[in-house]
């Protein structure tokens, strides 16, 4: 197989770029681990073979993520929601309408998260050495300490990539196989000291588990019994987690290509998969979304105060305001109930952004609101939105004081390196909803 022609793809600001092999019936879109280099795939015979073995029953198109490889270097490490974006940009680029989504290592979780905000373009999630997170807690027995992640961290953002990353947690190679001084390289050409390390960093407050239970597409969960990297048993727990998924474990290591037998069989398995599974829509009527609500706050006393028409103008001015920013921030307005809004987000940190800007903005014209947001499945029936995502989206919003914006735990986790600040704002009872619920204050 000749390699094939390197495209980019636009991502917001960023190039992406991808390569698009085979011409199979249907779409498998392979999204990597920390760091790839789609041209030097092509300079390891074992890793061709992979590439070549699923290109014989599907479209594969396999991309670098942005920051990494041949894709546009950037100044931060990329969050999960814009290396999220970045498959939709790619498959648009590709002009794939609906695809398989194939998340090896580190590229699970944005798997995971693209087949649930989107599972109308997700024909089936396929999962190779993933976990729903990358470090150990209280609740999460499997990955490094934090201790052993911030010294992993330190040192390749002092040495870069080392042989001890490589055989270690890092990578998970042989030590005795004969191509790791190439896969040295490999990956120092994929990624800088300092962007491996943001890499990395961001990958240790990564979390997917409460987004999992979302997603409605077929799932295929796969692990090496002797991965190093992702634990099987992390593995087998994340699988628990996706309803109707299916899990499967194979001899060997995190990287699927270093036997030719268990390649054979991975590979196998992914072709059955691929190739057995209906082409759908997928539940268009169910998908993950990140829900906002805003309202005035003291609206009653600034109505008496103002009077009826100089507060109906007012309002108009906000809603101008308002709507100027979901247009913004790619939101979407669902409902406008006297002064408030409610709009849904297919990223959280646009929808953070979009009300950190609203609560400003409207500050101008006298006024205060209160804002809050939640990150869950969301249904549509007869155009309308709903579900218990909605529900607890509202209820954090009633929690918020003016001039202040409130996500729900799940926001935070989901946001993960991104730079936006957060302070505890402590456990809440939601009324209507089970459980307390730990709240968080957007500070910057």
């Amino acid at each position: 197989m000749e390699r094939p022609e390197t495209r980019y793809a636009a991502s917001g600001d960023v190039q992406v770029a991808y390569q698009v092999s085979g011409s199979g019936p249907v779409d498998l879109v392979w999204a990597p681990g920390t760091a790839s280099h789609l041209d030097l795939d092509w300079e390891l015979p074992s890793k061709v073979r992979y590439i070549e073995r699923l290109s014989a029953f599907s479209r594969l198109i396999r991309f670098d993520k942005r920051g990494t490889g041949l894709s546009d270097r950037v100044t931060e490490a990329a969050t999960l929601e814009e290396r999220t974006d970045d498959i939709r940009a790619v498959m648009d680029g590709a002009g794939s309408e609906q695809a398989f989504v194939f998340g090896v290592s580190e590229g699970a979780n944005m798997a995971c998260l693209f087949a649930a905000t989107y599972p109308q373009r997700t024909r089936g999630l396929l999962i190779w050495g993933g976990q729903a997170r990358w470090v150990r807690t209280k609740d999460y027995p499997w990955g490094p300490t934090p201790e052993e992640d911030a010294a992993m961290i330190d040192d390749l953002a002092e040495h870069g990539v080392t042989m001890t990353y490589l055989t270690g947690g890092g990578a998970g190679a042989p030590a005795d196989a004969p191509w790791l001084d190439f896969l040295v390289r490999y990956l120092r050409a994929g990624a800088s000291p300092s962007a491996f390390a943001a890499l990395e960093r961001m990958n240790s407050q990564v979390d997917v588990r409460d987004i999992l239970p979302t997603i409605s597409v077929p799932t295929l969960v796969m692990n090496a019994t002797e991965d190093s990297v992702a634990d099987v048993d992390a593995a087998r727990d994340m699988a628990s987690r996706i309803p109707g998924a299916t899990f499967e474990s194979f001899p060997g290591g995190h990287l699927v290509f270093v036997r030719d037998d268990v390649m054979q069989a991975v590979t196998a398995r992914i072709e059955e998969f691929v190739t057995g599974t209906r082409r759908t829509s997928g539940n268009g009527d169910r998908v993950l979304a990140t829900v906002l609500f805003t309202d005035i706050v003291g609206s009653t006393e600034q109505l008496a105060r103002l009077g009826d028409r100089a507060w109906q103008d007012l309002v108009s001015e906000h809603h101008a305001v308002v709507r100027r920013e979901l247009d913004l921030h790619r939101g979407h307005e669902v409902d406008t109930a006297g002064d408030g809004f409610f709009a849904t987000f297919d990223g959280p940190g646009r929808a953070i952004r979009c009300a950190r800007s609203i609560v400003e903005d409207v500050r101008r014209l006298g006024i205060e609101v209160r804002a809050g947001l939640h990150t869950g499945e969301v249904e549509t029936i007869d155009g309308k939105v709903g579900g218990i995502a909605v529900v607890i989206g509202a209820r954090v919003a009633a929690k918020a004081e003016g001039s202040e914006v409130l996500v729900s735990q799940t926001v935070k986790d989901l946001v993960a390196g991104s730079g936006l600040s957060f302070e505890d704002a402590g456990e809440h009872e939601l009324k209507g909803v089970p459980d307390r619920w730990r709240l968080y204050r957007v500070v910057a």
